[in-house]
């Protein structure tokens, strides 16, 4: 493959399953009849004998399901840090780029019908994403979950393949690869501005 050349791309994967346990909200891409539809939903990797499976949950009202049910092939899209790297990071001489990590996969999804088992990934989902010290259990007798289960649908995707695009500057000197570190690090300091400058901004859409 010429695109991305090689040094920009991630050979192993359980790298890959790291960065997805780590930024587990995906972009769902699919296409049916010349209509793209995406979502973005969290995904929760599951081990297997083969590359693994991913388990979700979507509005029931969200129009890609419609995909989904015709069992077509999805693109997901998790999104690591990123940053611009301006030329002046570096020591020597470069152009202006901008620097991240991502994964690309494709697979097969299947919507899952049986609720107990939607609950089960509710509650599997809600512990991974609490981490090792929980500060809330979802319990399986939890009335708002009983009654959100008539609104969501729940899936699982089988990967089928995937790419990792990480583009870390590593075709620079090893001094420019740990400056352009620093800039994504210094970076992602930046976040809790962004955060209040996009909630000052927000107009919430109202219905027609």
């Amino acid at each position: 493959m010429h695109y991305p050349p090689p040094h920009h791309q991630e050979s192993n994967f359980e790298n890959i399953i790291a960065l997805m346990q780590t930024y587990p909200l995906a972009t769902i891409v699919t296409a049916k009849n010349e209509d793209i539809l995406s979502s973005h939903t969290p995904l929760i990797y599951q081990a297997n004998n083969e590359l693994g499976r991913l388990i979700g949950h979507l509005d029931k009202y969200n129009p890609q399901l419609d995909h989904f049910r015709s069992n077509e092939k999805v693109e997901l899209i998790f999104n690591g840090p990123q940053v611009y790297i301006s030329p002046s990071v570096y020591g020597t001489t470069q152009l202006p780029t901008w620097n991240y990590f991502k994964a690309h996969l494709k697979g097969r999804i299947k919507i899952e019908d049986d609720q107990e088992k939607v609950k089960q990934s509710l509650i599997n989902m809600t512990a991974f994403l609490e981490g090792e010290n929980p500060a809330y259990t979802l319990e399986s007798n939890n009335p708002r979950m009983a009654a959100a289960l008539d609104y969501i649908v729940g899936f699982h995707i089988e990967i089928d393949s995937w790419e990792g695009k990480y583009k870390i500057s590593q075709d620079k000197r090893k001094d420019d690869q740990l400056r352009a570190k620093k800039a994504m690090q210094e970076a992602e300091k930046m976040t809790e501005k962004a955060i209040e400058l996009l909630y000052s901004l927000h107009k919430t859409k109202r219905e027609a």
